[in-house]
């Protein structure tokens, strides 16, 4: 592997990392199978340098979308320009397009950190734990510009897509969605996207952002043998993205809706002065379902 790719063991799984891709996650794989718990990445996809070819990925100083060309402060307009070839408005933030540095690291545990000036001052935190088989993820901004800002925080993860690939996790509606992708209308949850009871997955596109989750959800995987049991702080919201045809999905647990900056109160976003911070924490537990442990 290249120098740059860090590995976790716990004796149940392995993590491998690149600090330098934007601090995300290549693979999460079963020591005793090689079975991979999220998308596998193979060496074509590191080699290509995007965290939109790994498996998962940090979001700050905001997640998903932001509309306008910028948002307000407390000190006047912050402009953002396009940040992806893929998509006409910023995007995610910037966390995930620069290299992070490894401050701690053990067999089981490493913390990267990302010293960032865009779009204003900022430290991130990045902290992923394995432990019996769960891992555990940590992620904090920490305001550093002398101007208030709204941060908001997430996690990308793509996950294997089979025939059989079951969703749990409540929410009370979803945000329907105008062609820029940008929220339009809250509404009641319809059939086919209502996973409260471990719905499949639906055959059309989906690319919506979900209101009133309890932070818990379960990623049923039959055919591959395994379920991802997860639980989530510091985050009220989730999205599903189900590409049409495709094998893989993602589930990403955020702590606003997408475009939160325009939507009124400014929903699960939070306005940092300089030193203050925010953390969301994400952990997914590995069930073998043939041992059912």
């Amino acid at each position: 592997m290249p120098a740059n790719v860090l590995i976790l063991e716990d004796g149940m799984t392995r993590l491998t990392l690149a600090p330098d891709i934007g601090g995300s996650i290549v693979n999460w794989s079963v020591l005793a199978s090689g079975q991979h718990l999220l998308r596998p990445s193979d060496e074509q996809a590191l080699a290509a340098g995007t965290p939109r070819r790994l498996a998962c990925y940090p979001l700050a100083p905001w997640s998903n979308r932001i509309g306008n060309g910028g948002f307000d402060t407390a000190d006047g307009w912050l402009a953002l320009e396009p940040n992806s070839a893929n998509d006409p408005l910023p995007i995610h933030g910037s966390a995930w397009q620069q290299a992070w540095t490894v401050i701690e690291q053990s067999a089981e545990q490493v913390c990267l950190q990302l010293d960032s000036q865009t779009p204003f001052a900022y430290r991130a935190q990045l902290r992923y734990t394995l432990h019996d088989g769960t891992l555990s993820i940590e992620l904090s901004t920490t305001h550093q510009d002398s101007r208030a800002v709204w941060h908001g925080l997430g996690l990308h993860p793509y996950l294997p897509r089979t025939a059989h690939t079951r969703l749990q996790a409540k929410a009370a509606q979803v945000w329907l969605c105008d062609e820029a992708g940008l929220p339009r209308a809250l509404q009641d949850l319809p059939a086919e996207w209502d996973f409260r009871h471990g719905n499949a997955l639906p055959d059309t596109r989906l690319d919506n952002g979900f209101t009133g989750w309890d932070g818990q959800s379960i990623i049923s995987q039959p055919d591959l043998g395994y379920e991802l049991h997860c639980q989530a702080t510091g985050s009220d919201y989730f999205l599903v993205f189900c590409p049409p045809g495709l094998d893989f999905f993602c589930f990403e647990p955020v702590s606003h809706p997408v475009n939160a900056h325009h939507l009124p109160g400014r929903p699960g976003l939070k306005l940092l002065r300089q030193g203050e911070s925010v953390t969301l924490e994400f952990s997914l537990r590995y069930k073998d379902l043939k041992r059912g442990s």
